[in-house]
């Protein structure tokens, strides 16, 4: 368990960083600060829109900052923690933030480092059909996912093997209970001072990019001639950005995401797609002009 004199700051956005947040709460390890992203405009209405950690931390009853920057003079903790999480916050935190907390910043890394650094470790992940599947907790710096390597687990092959290659979201579900489980783990030891980080082999480091809308345009011809790489990238790829491909249709380019597929001896068959501004379908009856509406 944590000291009762220790307290500490969580900075993470997304869902990956509310299910650690959940294993740390089952734990009895709440934060007494949450820091996480700006609401932003979403969905066809452009609603404004809080981050999920938010939600979690307004249900939770725990008090939260959305700073727009991390700049010192313009913005600082409302609290001086003895220890900071760092979880897919989005943002690298600037030294003097780092400089603060007196036992550091530990942060959680859905790969088994120095692998598959920097913004896309799941996607890129599958996208290499790497099974060797594992979370990071890493003594943060100022540099991306250079920082010393505090405990790290490999998943055992069963946790998986059964829906490989998975969907992004399957493999982020589970890298974030195994992070968080592993947080749990490590932050009373780290705190005892019994945990000695090692340094990253930086000459295996590989990286990976930040992955944009257009990634996800699939050639029909890879369907045939590449079939388990382009299965690979829509697995890799969904929910976000998602995958397509252009179609003609009363005499015009409309895109068409791909909601499904299966890979079976040797092949890949797209079985339901959605047509721009259409429902979805089924992909044989998409040269029948179904969907439309």
């Amino acid at each position: 368990m944590l000291r009762a004199a220790s307290k500490f700051v969580f900075f993470g956005t997304p869902r990956f960083a509310v299910i650690v947040l959940d294993e740390l709460k089952h734990a009895g390890l709440l934060p007494a600060l949450i820091v996480t992203a700006p609401d932003k405009p979403a969905g066809r209405g452009l609603q404004l829109t809080p981050p999920p950690v938010k939600i979690w931390a307004q249900v939770n009853n725990i008090k939260f900052q959305q700073p727009i920057r991390l700049e010192i003079g313009n913005w600082k903790l409302e609290i001086i923690p003895d220890l900071c999480i760092v979880t897919a916050y989005g943002k690298i935190l600037p030294q003097w933030l780092l400089e603060i907390p007196k036992h550091g910043t530990l942060n959680v890394h859905p790969s088994l480092l120095p692998k598959y650094r920097g913004p896309s470790p799941i996607q890129s992940q599958i996208l290499a059909d790497d099974r060797d599947v594992g979370v990071t907790i890493m003594l943060l710096d100022e540099k991306m996912d250079r920082g010393p390597i505090v405990t790290s687990y490999q998943l055992p092959a069963t946790s998986y093997s059964n829906i490989w290659p998975p969907r992004a979201s399957e493999l982020e579900e589970v890298l974030a209970h195994a992070g968080g489980k592993l947080l749990v783990d490590a932050i009373p030891r780290w705190l005892a001072e019994k945990i000695t980080p090692q340094e990253q082999n930086h000459q295996e480091a590989t990286y990976t990019k930040k992955i944009t809308r257009e990634d996800g345009l699939i050639a029909l011809e890879d369907v045939v001639h590449k079939p388990y790489e382009t299965f690979l990238k829509i697995r890799a790829f969904d929910p976000w950005p998602g995958t397509y491909f252009f179609a003609e249709r009363h005499g015009k380019q409309i895109r068409v995401k791909i909601k499904d597929a299966v890979f079976k001896n040797g092949a890949l068959e797209v079985t339901c797609v959605q047509p721009e501004g259409g429902r979805e379908i089924a992909y044989r009856d998409l040269s029948r002009g179904s969907g439309e509406g």
